[in-house]
């Protein structure tokens, strides 16, 4: 199954590293830090990393930032947004708002490994206001209404 798509990516930053995928079957690409330094992210604040790179994602499809796991788990950085959203229209410097859940500062290196970026599909909805939704066997039950873990 071929499910590969081109991504035009321009470097705004000369020292800036082109995404790249850990393994052959991984879904999120590597994004990395460029800056000139090491950046310190005090424990329980947020900083805007760059990327030095942007791209121009093809319609119909949405740029989503994730946490690397062994950034979250062994450091506690993870994005402040929980996960970005980059748009097929958006053209600006790729950045990601890296949150210090830990309990001690921590450094982050230039070339670093700072997030992931999974492409994926998406739909547009056109809202429709109504008087009256069809009923399901679940119904209005919301947070813990299934009576499951």
């Amino acid at each position: 199954m071929e499910n590969r798509f081109k991504v035009s990516f321009k470097k705004l930053d000369e020292r800036a590293q082109v995404p790249t995928y850990g393994t052959e079957f991984a879904a999120g690409a590597d994004l990395y830090a460029c800056m000139d330094e090491a950046i310190v992210i005090k424990s329980g604040e947020t900083a805007f990393v760059h990327t030095g790179i942007a791209m121009a994602i093809p319609v119909g499809v949405v740029g989503l930032i994730y946490a690397r796991s062994g950034l979250a788990c062994k450091k506690g950085l993870a994005p402040a947004n929980k996960v970005g959203v980059i748009d097929s229209d958006y053209r600006g410097e790729i950045m990601v708002a890296l949150h210090n859940h830990s309990g001690v500062d921590i450094e982050v290196e230039p070339g670093e490994r700072v997030a992931q970026m999974v492409m994926a599909p998406y739909y547009v909805a056109d809202y429709t206001e109504v008087d009256e939704l069809e009923d399901t066997e679940r119904g209005a039950g919301g947070f813990g209404s299934t009576g499951k873990c």
